[in-house]
């Protein structure tokens, strides 16, 4: 009876040790790269470091649809392909407009966002109101953005560059650039808070995509599946009405 005892209790503990293994079993993980300095779309919560904005709840969202784990990795926005390409990370998710360019070096996903460049100024400036205004006067913008390309292209215009976007837009406010150009969804959340600034309508159309290598069609599969089972279950509209209020 002893011996009999004894190799059922070595069976369960068997059952019980497996059971835990597969209790711990771990998610794969995604190491997404982000610019976490473009709210509403990515930043860092200054006392805990939390990333938060529209893109990380998007991928988080994406991530557990995948049934994959997250790990966001802070890069700067002028090294966030770079080291896509060097796999130092999975893919990006940076409020990245799709472009010809791009396209060329990395795959991008299905578009999740419609963006477009507008033209932010002091709210008593009257003087501004189209692109054809911005002739002879000075424009800032975020460096690599599309936001800097259009103001390239802009020609009788001097453009000032800067790291970040919200440096950008103070240029504004210091007074000491005419106008900034920069996606909606940045203008809008910013304007909204501080009191003195103001932007029209987009003068362009762009659609942000998530980055990822040439070689990884698995998970771009994967994420182009994910993304439509959001939109149809209406959990990608949840994510955008909360950063972006109805639409």
């Amino acid at each position: 009876m002893m011996k009999k005892t004894l190799a059922i209790v070595c069976v369960l503990l068997t059952v019980a040790v497996m059971l835990s293994g597969v209790a711990g079993a771990a998610n794969p993980v995604v190491k997404v790269a982000t610019s976490a300095d473009f709210p509403p779309f990515e930043y860092q919560d200054e006392k805990t470091g939390e990333f938060l904005g529209f893109d990380i709840d998007l991928m988080m969202a994406l991530g557990k649809q995948m049934g994959m784990d997250v790990q966001f990795i802070n890069t700067a926005w002028d090294g966030l392909i770079p080291g896509l390409l060097t796999g130092n990370y999975d893919c990006i998710i940076s409020a990245m407009t799709i472009t010809e360019e791009r396209a060329k070096a990395v795959n991008f996903s299905d578009p999740y966002f419609n963006a477009g460049q507008v033209i932010v100024t002091l709210k008593t400036n009257e003087s501004i109101k189209s692109v054809d205004d911005l002739v002879g006067k000075t424009v800032s913008v975020q460096i690599g953005t599309t936001g800097d390309l259009a103001a390239s292209e802009l020609k009788g215009v001097t453009v000032k560059r800067f790291n970040l976007a919200p440096d950008a837009i103070q240029e504004v406010r210091n007074g000491a650039a005419d106008a900034c150009i920069i996606d909606l969804a940045v203008a809008a959340e910013i304007a909204a808070e501080y009191g003195d600034i103001k932007f029209g309508e987009p003068f362009t159309e762009e659609l942000y995509g998530i980055a990822l290598a040439k070689n990884n069609t698995a998970l771009l599969a994967k994420v182009n599946e994910a993304l439509a089972a959001l939109k149809a279950s209406g959990e990608y509209d949840e994510i955008f009405d909360k950063w972006f209020g109805a639409k």
